[in-house]
């Protein structure tokens, strides 16, 4: 057997067994969204291929027919122009580039991670008055909290979804940005401390399914993963049973400890949840007496507290010069870099 076939068949062979050990879920998920995001990648680099290919393909085409040794090929030293070939080179590729402007721009509406599903699978239209199953999802450091507030459950490191019921994502973080991503399911969505983006997507056929964190947060990046269990009706009642058979209560003091930077957390599961506990996540407060963001932003909505959110400053108004102008003197207690504590000042004055 001739070396140069040997070493094709060995070539294939190894390819074979490389290409065995490739996950690819992302072309062959088991989501409704996942599927229409894969069928759009596939779409995209056809449309790109129809010109890449042509082009690779006259490459060697001319490389051959114009070899120095080719004393037959029509040799044209003064050619510059051809209307034809002008055609050709400017209206494929533009053609492409409408092709795929069309694709964006409808994709990008109907795989709006916001937008609300109207479909469970290709075929099958969301029936009308179905409720969405809502997760509340947090990124800490460095594990994922699941928040159930139908079921009243939460768990840490897994979560479950019934097959073909919609899925209401409502995500944030605990202190830096991070990515939540199942590839079965959608494409991944930031989560960031203090905000709060969605998702919407559905889990078409059962199974295990992996989830993780598509962006680096730190030292424990590499293992901020959690299973993802899409079940049957029947098997979602009987998980979230278990969670509330075997969990305990997370308290805003449980969830202090929890939100602490830990590594390869083990899965945990709570039977129920402090109330508005996710609610004090997304706006910062979960630490007695502090103010939550919603409360500064509707402070900052009206304007600011004025003079009263100044309190005790004291404004007074004193004559000053020849003509006694009124002038007003302010006591100011604001801390500064010089006061940190914002302890009293002596009175300073101002003019009008």
């Amino acid at each position: 057997m001739p070396l140069l076939s040997i070493l094709r068949r060995s070539a294939l062979l190894v390819l074979a067994l490389l290409l065995a050990g490739c996950n690819m879920v992302v072309l062959n998920p088991s989501g409704d969204v996942a599927a229409q995001q894969g069928r759009l990648v596939v779409i995209s680099t056809l449309l790109m291929l129809l010109i890449i290919v042509p082009v690779i393909a006259l490459i060697f085409l001319f490389a051959w027919r114009y070899r120095q040794s080719n004393t037959e090929a029509t040799y044209k030293p003064d050619w510059d122009h051809s209307t034809q070939l002008e055609l050709v080179i400017w209206a494929a590729p533009l053609l492409i580039i409408i092709a795929l402007g069309a694709l964006t721009w409808i994709s990008t509406h109907t795989l709006d991670p916001y937008r609300p599903l109207d479909r469970i699978t290709k075929g099958r239209q969301l029936p009308e008055g179905t409720q969405p199953l809502v997760v509340e999802v947090v990124a800490l450091d460095w594990k994922w909290l699941f928040f159930y507030p139908e079921q009243g459950i939460a768990t840490v490191n897994e979560m479950a979804a019934p097959v073909d019921r919609p899925i209401q994502f409502k995500i944030t973080a605990s202190s830096v940005m991070n990515s939540f991503y199942v590839p079965a399911l959608a494409g991944q969505i930031y989560a960031m401390p203090g905000m709060e983006t969605k998702l919407h997507a559905v889990i078409n056929q059962a199974g295990e399914y992996e989830g993780f964190s598509a962006n680096y947060s730190g030292a424990g990046f590499s293992d901020m993963r959690f299973k993802f269990h899409g079940l049957q009706g029947a098997d979602f009642d009987q998980w979230v049973q278990k969670a509330k058979a075997e969990g305990k209560t997370l308290g805003r003091s449980d969830y202090l400890q929890l939100e602490r930077p830990s590594e390869r957390e083990p899965v945990r599961r709570y039977a129920s949840v402090a109330p508005g506990l996710y609610d004090a996540i997304l706006n910062r407060c979960v630490e007695p007496g502090k103010m939550c963001m919603r409360q500064m932003m509707a402070v900052d909505a009206s304007g600011g507290t004025g003079k009263a959110g100044l309190s005790p400053l004291a404004i007074t108004e004193v004559p000053r010069g020849e003509q006694q102008l009124p002038m007003r003197t302010v006591a100011a207690e604001i801390c500064t870099a010089d006061n940190p504590t914002g302890a009293p000042l002596p009175a300073r004055t101002a003019l009008q």
